[in-house]
């Protein structure tokens, strides 16, 4: 099947589409097959971008989680599907399962604010006018994207690292011009060249993230807990 100018080849995902198949058990075989291919692949590809990242992680967890502990909030902000990654990013903070509720947004949320921005001022400008009108120097700003390069991004990476914003970015590829500018105090890079794959691995770098911030917020909490005047406790330790 030719595929037609202009148009991504997507016959890698689905090789057995193009195939002249006779038979279902040789159908579903394909179909079997070109599954277990798929879930092997992610799942090195997530073992080694954890590997990888692993100092980043420890060390960008810590930050973020001590400026949580002083007050600020964290900003999460992409395009496209990179939006709805950074929508569920934010949610694992603000909501979470288990663990504390820490303040985080998600800068596409509001549609009314996205639209009369870039409206008015421009797309590039979308996340950045929301950076100036709430952060404080105590806050965190994410940005989530295969490429590392979308201009409205970089924007909002620049506002906030003047701003004094703590900032992180999320990247595939060669992790684009978020990997290249001191704007930008961590990026986590997925080496990838499959949108899919750079995805699945940052949902999950975006997990441990979390889980590395929880871990320390926990442990800073049991500290000063440990710290109490035990001459203001009554018998048993208790006040």
């Amino acid at each position: 099947m030719s595929v037609p100018s202009g148009t991504e080849a997507t016959g890698f995902l689905y090789p057995f589409i193009d195939s002249e198949e006779k038979g279902t058990e040789s159908l579903l075989a394909d179909l079997a097959s070109s599954a277990r291919s798929k879930v092997q692949k992610s799942s090195a590809l997530q073992r080694s971008t954890l590997v990888d990242c692993a100092e980043m992680l420890a060390n960008a967890g810590a930050e973020m989680a001590a400026r949580f502990a002083s007050g600020g909030r964290m900003y999460a902000f992409g395009n496209g599907g990179s939006s709805t990654d950074a929508a569920t990013f934010a949610a694992l903070f603000a909501q979470p399962i288990t663990g504390r509720p820490l303040p985080a947004l998600n800068l596409a949320a509001d549609q009314a604010v996205l639209t009369a921005l870039g409206n008015d001022v421009g797309f590039e400008l979308v996340f950045s006018r929301q950076i100036i009108a709430h952060s404080s120097d105590r806050d965190i700003a994410v940005a989530m994207s295969t490429s590392g390069s979308s201009a409205d991004l970089m924007t909002a990476l620049g506002e906030a690292s003047r701003r004094g914003l703590l900032t992180i970015g999320f990247a595939g590829y060669d992790g684009g011009q978020m990997a290249g500018t001191p704007e930008v105090d961590y990026c986590f890079v997925v080496a990838s060249q499959s949108i899919h794959r750079i995805q699945e691995s940052q949902a999950l770098l975006g997990y441990e993230l979390w889980a590395t911030v929880q871990q320390h917020l926990a442990t800073d909490r049991h500290r000063a807990i440990d710290q109490v005047d035990p001459i203001s406790q009554g018998p048993g330790g208790t006040a």
